[in-house]
Order: structure tokens, then sequence, then C-alpha cells
């Protein structure tokens, strides 16, 4: 039986959390030259989310413990951090940690979460060695107790995003690499993610960004922010590298439907300027925010588009806190607050119907006098 045979669903990001995972940075060839610079920005997202729900903070041994201890003592962070020791190659927690769904109560069985396990290959073999990041997935469920779907083909967490309500969005450049699998047709990857992740419709944009080594992740490009609503990054100056494929995904994005063929409404995001390690650039995106129980982690870039994009966010996010921190550093790594976390939803709620009362049959048949 599939997930979605057994009534699971992937969850929207802004539904309940009971925690957040993430997998604390050590990496030195992700940051080279400026490791040292990572854990004080880590620690500060840590901190955020910390005040918003549990987080777990997965270490490769006691003195990365006590290095990350010291760290968000810096920043004072306060709330319920746990420490789990899980050997790692590297912090992209998202791509290859669980990817979580829910099944709601009914009559016949209480609700549950499960685990989906799918493969991991180093975003096509591109980054060795990555033979303890591709165990951590089965490791997180069976420290948190979940039963496991295995996914069986090779997918990242940050290459979908789903609207809780029967809609994913990917992207052509990644699912349909031959580097992740080759074997799988597009017909047959939709089915599969139909299956795994209880959805109903996959929904493809192109290519991604310029320095994206995932092969164009969708979290980098346009994220679901409501079950009609996504909020997507757009680049207003022709002669920069992203703005034809990004024209190209807000065409798609255009002319999408949801389940029942209304249009989706498109908010847009103006991208940061273009940052670089020397000679190369990096995928800096306003896209690769994480939506935690009360905050909303934001990658900054030292600019003004920072504060529009903080005042756009905050308006779609009433009852969050934007919380803004600088990436700068942290982008070398490829990557931002999305691609380091990885949620664990709450356990879903039964849907409570209004209760009857006589007396609102008689309010609404009476007549009014004239």
């Amino acid at each position: 039986m599939t997930p979605k045979q057994a009534g699971y669903r992937m969850p929207a990001e802004w539904a309940p959390h009971q925690a957040t995972w993430v997998s604390w940075p050590h990496k030195r060839e992700s940051w080279p030259g400026k490791l040292h610079l990572i854990p004080p920005v880590f620690a500060r997202m840590v901190a955020a989310l910390a005040r918003s729900e549990t987080v777990y903070v997965n270490v490769n041994h006691i003195a990365m413990e006590q290095e990350a201890r010291e760290a968000l003592d810096e920043v004072k962070a306060r709330g319920d951090i746990r420490f789990v020791h899980l050997p790692t190659d590297d912090a992209w927690c998202r791509d290859y940690g669980a990817i979580c769904v829910t099944r709601p109560p009914t009559a016949d069985q209480p609700a549950d979460i499960a685990a989906t396990i799918w493969q991991f290959n180093a975003w096509g073999n591109k980054y060795l060695p990555y033979d303890h990041d591709k165990q951590i997935a089965r490791q997180m469920a069976q420290l948190l107790g979940f039963p496991v779907f295995n996914g069986e083909m090779i997918l990242e967490g940050g290459s979908i995003d789903v609207n809780g309500d029967g809609l994913l969005l990917t992207t052509e450049a990644c699912l349909l690499n031959p580097n992740r699998n080759d074997g799988l047709s597009r017909l047959e990857i939709e089915q599969r993610l139909q299956e795994m992740l209880g959805i109903e419709k996959v929904l493809w944009l192109g290519d991604g960004i310029a320095g994206d080594d995932t092969d164009g992740h969708v979290d980098d490009l346009a994220r679901f922010i409501a079950a009609d609503t996504i909020v997507t990054v757009v680049e207003d100056d022709p002669t920069d590298a992203n703005y034809q494929p990004l024209q190209e995904n807000l065409k798609r994005l255009n002319a999408m439907r949801d389940l029942q063929g209304n249009p989706l409404r498109i908010i847009t995001l103006p991208m940061p300027p273009p940052v670089f390690d020397l000679k190369d650039r990096l995928p800096a995106s306003y896209a690769n925010f994480y939506i935690a129980n009360r905050v909303v982690l934001v990658p900054f870039f030292n600019h003004p588009n920072d504060q529009y994009v903080e005042r756009v966010l905050q308006l779609q996010f009433p009852d969050r806190e934007i919380v803004g921190i600088d990436c700068t550093d942290l982008i070398l790594g490829l990557g931002a607050f999305h691609c380091l976390t990885q949620q664990i939803p709450a356990l879903p709620q039964p849907i409570r119907s209004p209760r009857f009362r006589p007396w609102d049959v008689f309010k609404s048949s009476r007549r009014t006098r004239r």
C-alpha cells in the first residue's frame, strides 16, 4: 500500500510543526576559507527557530556538540533545542532528510505521521563522499518512531514544494535531469510523487537560477505560501543571466491552474544583486526562506531589496515574525535557510463540524417583515 492509498499526504510547510531538523555545518569544502564565519549565522537561525518550535540539532560527535552549544550561547538561544548524534557529510538536510507525510484521524484509525525515504546521490554525484548523508532519512525516522515508506527514486526535498491541497511544484531542470533518475519517464516520476506524497497534480517549471549546483531546485525559484498563492522571484535586468529563465517560469506560473481549474495567485519578489565568489556566480535568492510555526526565516544580502522583500512577506504572513539574517557568507555553500532545514509536521487535528443548534434553523427560516 502506498502512502496515498493509506490516507497520507505531505502537508504544506506552513501547517503546524512539532519540530525542525538541522545538521550542524562542518564541511570545509562547502565554505572554503569561510567555515569559521558560518556557525554564528547558523546559531542565529537555530535561535530564531527555537522561539517557534523544537529544534533537533544533528552533530557528528561530542566535540561538535560543544562547538554548537558555545555558538548558541553567544546568541543567547533559548527554547527546546535537542542534540542528536548522527554522522553527516554536509549540512543540507532539506535534501537528504526524511520527507514527512501525515494522515488525519478517522473513525477507524488515529492520526499518524510517516517518513518517506528517497534515494540520495549528492545532486548527481557532484560531491563525494555522501555515504553518511544518504543514511540520515532512515535514521531520522527510527529516532522519531515514524513508519517508513520507500520512494525508490532519487529525490531531494529542495526540488519540490506543495500546497497541502493536492498540488506539487517542481522543475524539469532537476527532476528530468539524467543524473537523477535516467530510467524514469516524466509520467512515471509524476505517478511516484502522487502515490508517495498524496498529491493530485504536478506543476512544472523550467530552469533554475545561475550558480545553482542542484540543477534547478524549486526552493530558489517559487514557493507556495497559501493553497492558492505562489511567491516567485523575477529579475528585472534583461542583461542578467537569470532574466530569461525567470521570465519563462513566470509565464508558466500565470498559466497554471488548481484542481478546480482556477488560476493561482502569483506574487513576485525581486532578486538580490548578483553575489560572486571570485568569478563564480552564487545562487542567492529570496525564495529560499523557511516557514516555521511563528517565524519566517528569510535570507538577506545587505541590499535595499531585503527590506522590500520583508514588507511583502510580512503582508502574506501577518501572524508570523519575518526574521531576516544576512546570508552573504552562508550563500558561499550554495544554499540558505530552506536548504538547511527540514520540517517535522505535527499530528493533524480532526476537522470539527459546527455544532447543530435548533435555533439556527429558526433564525434562518424567519422572514423579514417589510
